[in-house]
C-alpha cells in the first residue's frame, strides 16, 4: 500500500467564516479578540497540538482562502499558512505530548497545550473565541470523595490537578462557539495554523518512522498505519493508553 495521501479540498460553496462573533465582542468592548482551535485529538500518535490566532483590532477583511482546517487540502494549507500569519497580529502554537496525552487524559493535556500557546503569544488577547461546546482553559473539577479518602484517578494516570502549568497572567474572556472553526474567522486561522504546523511535526517524524507513513497519515488510523502497528508494534510517539493498544499482538 502507497503512503500516498492527497487530502480533500475545498468543496464548492463550503461555509466561510465570518466576522459575526468577533464583532459582538468588539462591541462588548474587548478590544483584541482571538480564536482557538486543537488538533491531533483523534490521532493515535504524535501531539496534541493547539493553535491561537490573535486578530488585529477591529479587522474587516478575511483572507480569501480562510476556512476551517479540514476543508482545505494539504497542498493548500501550506500554501495559505503564511497569508493567515501575517494576517493575524500575533499567533502561538503549544503541544502535548503523546507521553503526556497518556499520563493526564485528554482533556487534561488539552489545557495544558492550550496554556502553552497563550504562553507563546506576543500579545495579549482579551477575549478568547473557543471551538466546541466547552472552555478548555477552565480548571479540573475536584474528584468527589467518599467519606474521608478520594477517588483515585484512572488506572496509571496521574492527577490532572497536579500538572504545572506556563505562567500566563490572567485568562482572556471565554466563549465557547460550536463549529466555531467553520463559523469564525479568529478560530479557522488558529485552526490551519495548528494544523500546518502538527502537520510539519508529523512528516518530520515520519523519517525516523517511515513503516507508519506518518508523513501521509499525520498518526490518524489510516490503513497502512494500522497494517504497520500489526506488524511493527507502537514507536515511541504512540499514545500507549488509548483502546486500539488492546487488539496488538504486541505492545
Amino acid at each position: 500500500m502507497s503512503c500516498a495521501d492527497a487530502g480533500p479540498l475545498a468543496p464548492a460553496g463550503a461555509q466561510r467564516p465570518t466576522l459575526e462573533q468577533e464583532r459582538r465582542l468588539w462591541r462588548a468592548g474587548h478590544e483584541v479578540v482571538a480564536g482557538l482551535d486543537e488538533v491531533g485529538r483523534g490521532a493515535w500518535a504524535g501531539p496534541l497540538t493547539v493553535g491561537v490566532a490573535v486578530l488585529r483590532p477591529r479587522i474587516r477583511k478575511l483572507p480569501e482562502w480562510l476556512r476551517d482546517s479540514k476543508l482545505l487540502s494539504e497542498d493548500r494549507r501550506e500554501r495559505v499558512f503564511e497569508e493567515i500569519a501575517a494576517w493575524c497580529r500575533c499567533w502561538s502554537v503549544g503541544h502535548a505530548s503523546a507521553e503526556e496525552c497518556d499520563r493526564w487524559g485528554m482533556t487534561a493535556a488539552l489545557r495544558l497545550a492550550s496554556y502553552r500557546a497563550l504562553a507563546g503569544l506576543d500579545c495579549r488577547a482579551d477575549a478568547l473565541l473557543v471551538d466546541g461546546p466547552l472552555d478548555l482553559l477552565a480548571a479540573p473539577r475536584p474528584r468527589p470523595v467518599q467519606g474521608e479518602l478520594e477517588l483515585l484517578p484512572p488506572a496509571g494516570r496521574a492527577d490532572p490537578a497536579t500538572i504545572e502549568l506556563p505562567e500566563v497572567g490572567e485568562l482572556p474572556l471565554r466563549v465557547p462557539v460550536v463549529d466555531g472553526d467553520a463559523r469564525c474567522a479568529a478560530v479557522a486561522a488558529a485552526s490551519v495554523l495548528a494544523k500546518v504546523t502538527r502537520d510539519r511535526l508529523m512528516r518530520e517524524e515520519s523519517a525516523h518512522f517511515p513503516a507508519y507513513c506518518f508523513d501521509a497519515n499525520k498518526g490518524y488510523p489510516s490503513a497502512v498505519h494500522q497494517m504497520a502497528l500489526r506488524g511493527y508494534g507502537l514507536s515511541a510517539i504512540h499514545r500507549r493508553s488509548w483502546s486500539f493498544v488492546g487488539d496488538l499482538p504486541w505492545r
